[in-house]
C-alpha cells in the first residue's frame, strides 16, 4: 500500500499530477488546492491514500496530512465518492469544514460539486455524530514541522511526545492522537513516553492485524 510519495513534478494536469519517482511515472488525483502547491520540476512529498478496486488502483495525494485526513473521514459517508471528496477539500479548508460541521451548515457544502441537498443533509448528520474521530483531526495541524496535531495547553509533555513518536513510525496524526488520547485517559496514573509509545504500537499493529 503506497501511503508517501517523494518525485519531481512532471506534468500538472486538470485534478491531476504525474508524480516521477525514481524514474517512474505515478499519476496522483488532488484538489485544487493541493494542485495550486505544487510547481512543475519542482520536488515535492504528498501523503497518499490509495484505493484499490476490481478495475483500478487509484492513488489521491494530499500536500500534508490533515488534509488526507479529512479525504478519509469525508469518504466514510454513503454517497461521497472521491471524486466528491476532492471536490468538498477543492471548495473549503479543513478548518472551514469543521465550522461547517459545528454550525450545521448544510447549505455551505451543498455548493461543492456533486453535492446536492440531501448528501450535503447525510454528510452533517453522519460526521458530526463521529466525535472521536473529528476531535483528533479538528486539532490545529503544525504542517510545516511533524504534522502532529499542537495539544492544548493542558496535554502534558508525554502525551505529545507520545504522538509525534508514532507519527515518525508511520502512523498518521489523526490515529496517533486517538489511541494516544484513550490510552491517557483510561489509565489512572501518568504514563511515561515510553510506554504510551510502547502500548499505543500495540494497539495500532493489533488494528492493522484484524
Amino acid at each position: 500500500m503506497i501511503a508517501r510519495l517523494k518525485g519531481c513534478v512532471d506534468l500538472l494536469d486538470l485534478g491531476s499530477v504525474i508524480l516521477d519517482v525514481g524514474g517512474v511515472g505515478y499519476q496522483v488525483f488532488c484538489s485544487s488546492r493541493t494542485l495550486a502547491k505544487l510547481t512543475l520540476g519542482e520536488k515535492v512529498v504528498l501523503e497518499i491514500e490509495t484505493q484499490v478496486r476490481e478495475d483500478h488502483i487509484h492513488l489521491f495525494g494530499f500536500f500534508d496530512g490533515l488534509e488526507r485526513d479529512w479525504f478519509k473521514l469525508l469518504t466514510m459517508v454513503q454517497g461521497v465518492g472521491a471524486k466528491v471528496g476532492l471536490a468538498i477539500l477543492s471548495m473549503f479548508e479543513p478548518h472551514e469544514l469543521n465550522d461547517i460541521l459545528a454550525s450545521e451548515d448544510k447549505m455551505a457544502i451543498a455548493q461543492a460539486n456533486g453535492v446536492g441537498p440531501k448528501l450535503a443533509t447525510r454528510i452533517i448528520s453522519e460526521l458530526k455524530d463521529k466525535r472521536d474521530v473529528l476531535s483528533a483531526v479538528n486539532q490545529s495541524y503544525n504542517v510545516n514541522k511533524s504534522d502532529t496535531p499542537i495539544l492544548e495547553k493542558d496535554d502534558n509533555k508525554s502525551k505529545k511526545d507520545a504522538i509525534s513518536g508514532l507519527v515518525n513510525l508511520g502512523f498518521s496524526s489523526m490515529e496517533s492522537f486517538s489511541t494516544v488520547s484513550r490510552i491517557v485517559a483510561n489509565s489512572q496514573k501518568e504514563i511515561s513516553v515510553e510506554d504510551l509509545i510502547r502500548l499505543g504500537l500495540r494497539e495500532l499493529s493489533s488494528d492493522l492485524s484484524d
